[in-house]
């Protein structure tokens, strides 16, 4: 069913939470009393917005007492702004870099919350600069530059498309050979399925001794910085 977001604007706002890079808090208030005060904004029956504001409170590990949201973490404030977004239950979320500037610990749990949010069935649309985040997040994944779209698709789709698959083959020989010395042993890389065939049978032949087999796939970053450094 086609519906015309002119003329029902309001409606669908309705079914947005949105989070700014820089969102501010009002500084003079608790948390609770914070998401009250936005609980009104929405129009939300108060005992729908208790009961809301208790989930998000808990399911963040937002303490509570009367600590005054302008003596919180950066951590704290941001999990605060975050519940802000998610208080009216949107179906869309537009979050832009939630986890930035964070600490390690606080960046995980935000990053790892928002794949509990997607299994939700929420739509997440992310920006950020983490790029691993993106990759560890997004089912599909839009890079930008300078205003031009310049790939939108599943990970997968843009591995086999943009990146590069290498092989490592890590054994143990005697000394002198013509390969590259790994750790006291010897380390094979190639991009070539038939090099890989080729190396193995080699081992295999002459009795050295396999250490490791490994794939690596091209991280999201290496495309990235390809995708930038393209004229």
């Amino acid at each position: 069913m086609a519906h015309n977001i002119k003329k029902d604007s309001t409606q669908f706002k309705k079914q947005i939470g949105y989070l700014p890079e820089e969102s501010p808090l009002y500084e003079n208030m608790t948390a609770r009393q914070y998401l009250t005060f936005f609980s009104e904004l929405y129009q939300m029956p108060h005992k729908l917005a208790e009961d809301r504001i208790d989930e998000l409170l808990g399911s963040l590990k937002l303490a509570e007492k009367d600590k005054l949201t302008g003596e919180f973490s950066k951590g704290m404030k941001r999990k605060t702004a975050i519940a802000r977004a998610l208080l009216h239950n949107p179906k869309l979320l537009i979050l832009d870099e939630p986890s930035s500037g964070l600490d390690p610990l606080t960046s995980f749990f935000i990053v790892n919350y928002l794949k509990t949010l997607k299994a939700q069935g929420k739509t997440v649309l992310l920006s950020a600069h983490n790029l691993f985040h993106i990759e560890y997040i997004c089912d599909r994944v839009a890079v930008i530059k300078n205003g031009e779209l310049l790939v939108f698709d599943d990970m997968d789709a843009i591995r086999a498309s943009l990146g590069q698959r290498e092989f490592q083959v890590v054994f143990k020989a005697e000394s002198g050979l013509d390969y590259e010395p790994h750790d006291g042993n010897y380390i094979f890389r190639t991009h070539e399925i038939n090099a890989i065939t080729a190396i193995l049978g080699e081992i295999s032949e002459r009795g050295w001794a396999l250490v490791d087999l490994s794939v690596h796939e091209s991280a999201l970053e290496e495309i990235y910085v390809k995708l930038m450094s393209n004229p």
